[in-house]
C-alpha cells in the first residue's frame, strides 16, 4: 500500500529517520515497528509560531518497496546537424537553451564573452585583492553567468512559464543534490555551482555543440527582417559568422548590447527596476529573531536541526515598494562591478550556509518617471541612472572596490558611523553617508522601510547591522521586446531576446525556463 501524507513535526523528529517512521506509524494507527518505507517529497519550515515546525509531504509504502526515481535526459548527437542556433551568453538562459537544442536535434554554438569557471576565479580574486575589474570576466560575466557565484537559489514564482520540475531534474543530472527536488526554497550553493556548470558544458560538447569563450558580440548585419551575420571579437582577431537563429541571453549587465541595439535602431524599452543597499546582520541575530530564541544557548540548540534562518520583508511606502531581495543566510557580500570606476554589490551563500553573517538586498522599486532627469538617453535612461549610483558608490568608497557603508542605526538617525562592525565584503568598506550615495528619494523610502521592518522583526534595527552600497543590479533597466507567442523580436524574426538581460526572468530558474522556451520557438 502506498499513500501520501502531510505531516507537521518538530525539527528534531524531521532530522531523524527512525523517529519520523514512528511518527508516520502513529499517524496511520499502525504498530510502532510496522515495516514501512518513506520518502520526503516536499519540505518547508514554519516559523510563525513560538515553536518552529517542519511541514513534510511524505510518500509512504507499507509492506512494499518505494519505486526508485532515476533522472536522465534525452540529448541527441547534433555534431552533424545542419540546423544551428547561435546563443550569445553562457548563463542559465543560454545554457538551458543549448541543452534544449540538443533535445530538439539543433546544434548550439554558445558564445561567451568571459572565461570558463576555472579561469574566471583568478579575475574574481583580482577584484578582492587588487581592486582590479576585468570588464569581461567578473562576478557577472563568464561561464555560468552571474548565477555561478550568486548562491544558486532555485525558488521561483514563474511556474506557468515552463517546467520547473524538469529544470530541477536537469540540475540533479548534472551534479546538484536531490534535496533541491524536496526543499520549498532550494539552493545549490556557490561552492558547488562551478562543478555543475562544468558538467553542463561537457554535456553540450559531448553531444556535438560548441562553446566559444573570450568571444564577444560587437556587431551584427541585417537584411530585411533577419540578422544574417554577427561580428565577434575573440581578443586576437575579429571575425564575421553567418547565423540563421540567434538567442540573445547576455544577462542584466551587458550594457554594451543595449547600447549596440539602440545605436542600430533596434527597438529596446526602458523598464522599472529596483535599487538600494545590502543589509548585513550577524547570522545569530537573525536566527534569534526568526526562531524565537531567548538566549544564545537556545539559538545554538535550534541550529542543531535547523538551517541558518532567512527572512522576507516588504512594505509599501507612499505607493512605492521597499523589500528584501536575494536574502543570503550564512552568506557573503560580493563585489559585482563590470567596469572600472563603479562599485556594485550582491550576495551569495555556500551550500552549508555556515558563514557568520546574513545579508540581504533591501531595495526600493523605481518607476520610469524616476528617470526623468535622464530622458535625453531615451530607452537607456534607467541604465544611465543606474550608472550614476554605481559611480557615486565608487567615489564614496574611496575610488577603489571598497564599498561605502554605514551602521543601520546611524543611517536611521542621520549620523556618519564613527566605527563599523566586521563585514563579509572582502575588498573592504569605508564609513560613508549612504543618503549621499543614493539621493533623497531612495533614502527616504529606505528609512521608512527599515522602520517598518524593525516593527516586524524585533531586533532587526541593531547597531551590529551594517548597510553596504550599492545594490543596483536587481534586474535589467532595459527590456528587449519580443512577440508574446513566438518570442522573436518584433523587427527581427530570427532574434530571440532571452532571460534576465532581455527583461523576461529574475533568477536561475526563470532564466533557464526562458532559455528552453526560446529554443522551442526555433523554426
Amino acid at each position: 500500500m502506498q499513500r501520501k501524507l502531510q505531516l507537521q513535526v518538530s525539527p528534531y523528529i524531521a532530522a531523524s529517520a527512525p523517529l519520523l517512521a514512528e511518527e508516520i506509524c502513529a499517524h496511520l494507527s499502525l504498530e510502532k515497528n510496522t515495516p514501512l518505507q518513506h520518502k520526503i517529497v516536499k519540505r518547508s519550515i514554519d516559523a510563525r509560531g513560538k515553536a518552529v515546525r517542519i511541514n513534510l509531504s511524505i510518500l509512504v509504502a507499507v509492506d512494499e518497496e518505494l519505486p526508485r526515481e532515476h533522472f536522465s535526459m534525452d540529448y541527441r548527437d547534433v555534431s552533424s546537424s545542419k540546423k544551428i542556433c547561435h546563443i550569445i551568453g553562457a548563463g542559465p538562459g543560454g545554457l538551458f537553451a543549448a541543452l534544449r537544442c540538443l533535445e530538439l536535434g539543433i546544434k548550439p554554438i554558445v558564445i561567451e564573452r568571459g572565461k570558463d569557471v576555472k579561469a574566471r576565479r583568478r579575475d574574481l580574486a583580482a577584484i578582492h585583492k587588487e581592486h582590479r575589474v576585468n570588464a569581461d570576466s567578473n562576478y557577472c560575466f563568464g561561464e555560468g553567468g552571474a548565477g555561478t557565484y550568486s548562491d544558486g537559489k532555485l525558488y521561483t514564482r514563474s511556474n506557468k512559464r515552463g517546467d520547473v520540475e524538469k529544470i530541477l531534474k536537469t540540475l540533479v543530472v548534472h551534479g546538484a543534490s536531490e534535496d533541491i527536488m524536496v526543499d520549498a526554497h532550494p539552493h545549490i550553493g556557490t561552492n558547488k555551482l562551478p562543478h555543475l556548470i562544468q558538467n553542463i558544458r561537457k554535456t553540450i560538447l559531448n553531444h556535438g555543440g560548441e562553446i566559444l569563450f573570450n568571444t564577444k558580440l560587437i556587431d551584427f548585419q541585417t537584411h530585411d527582417t533577419t540578422i544574417v551575420s554577427i561580428l565577434l571579437d575573440n581578443e586576437t582577431d575579429v571575425k564575421e559568422m553567418p547565423v540563421t537563429h540567434l538567442i540573445l541571453a547576455t544577462g542584466h549587465s551587458a550594457r554594451d548590447i543595449y547600447e549596440l541595439l539602440n545605436t542600430k535602431h533596434i527597438l529596446v524599452e526602458a523598464k522599472p527596476f529596483a535599487v538600494g543597499v545590502r543589509a548585513e546582520h550577524p547570522q545569530e541575530l537573525i536566527d534569534h529573531i526568526q526562531y524565537h530564541c531567548r538566549t544564545p544557548e537556545e539559538v545554538r540548540s535550534a541550529r542543531e536541526y535547523l538551517p541558518a534562518a532567512s527572512y522576507s520583508l516588504v512594505q509599501q511606502i507612499h505607493g512605492r515598494g521597499v523589500y528584501s531581495f536575494c536574502m543570503c543566510p550564512g552568506g557573503i557580500i560580493a563585489p559585482c562591478a563590470t567596469a572600472p570606476q563603479e562599485v556594485v554589490i550582491n550576495g551569495w551563500s555556500p551550500s552549508k550556509r555556515n558563514n557568520p553573517y546574513a545579508n540581504s538586498g533591501i531595495v526600493v522599486a523605481l518607476e520610469l518617471k524616476d528617470f526623468e532627469t535622464y530622458k535625453e538617453h531615451g530607452p537607456l535612461a534607467g541604465l544611465e541612472f543606474q550608472k550614476t549610483l554605481e559611480q557615486h558608490a565608487w567615489t564614496h568608497g574611496g575610488q577603489t572596490q571598497a564599498a561605502p557603508a554605514q551602521r543601520l542605526t546611524d543611517f536611521m538617525t542621520g549620523k556618519i558611523s564613527s566605527s563599523l562592525p566586521n563585514c563579509s565584503y572582502q575588498p573592504g568598506i569605508r564609513s560613508s553617508d549612504i543618503r549621499q550615495v543614493l539621493g533623497p528619494m531612495i533614502s527616504k523610502a529606505l528609512h521608512a522601510g527599515f522602520q517598518s521592518f524593525g516593527g516586524k522583526m524585533r531586533g532587526y534595527l541593531s547597531k551590529e547591522a551594517i548597510l553596504v552600497g550599492v545594490e543596483s543590479r536587481t534586474s535589467t533597466p532595459v527590456r528587449i521586446p519580443r512577440d508574446k507567442d513566438h518570442l522573436h523580436h518584433p523587427q527581427l524574426v530570427n532574434l530571440f531576446p532571452c532571460g534576465e538581460g532581455a527583461g523576461y526572468a529574475g533568477g536561475i530558474m526563470s532564466a533557464a525556463m526562458d532559455g528552453e522556451r526560446c529554443a522551442n520557438n526555433l523554426k
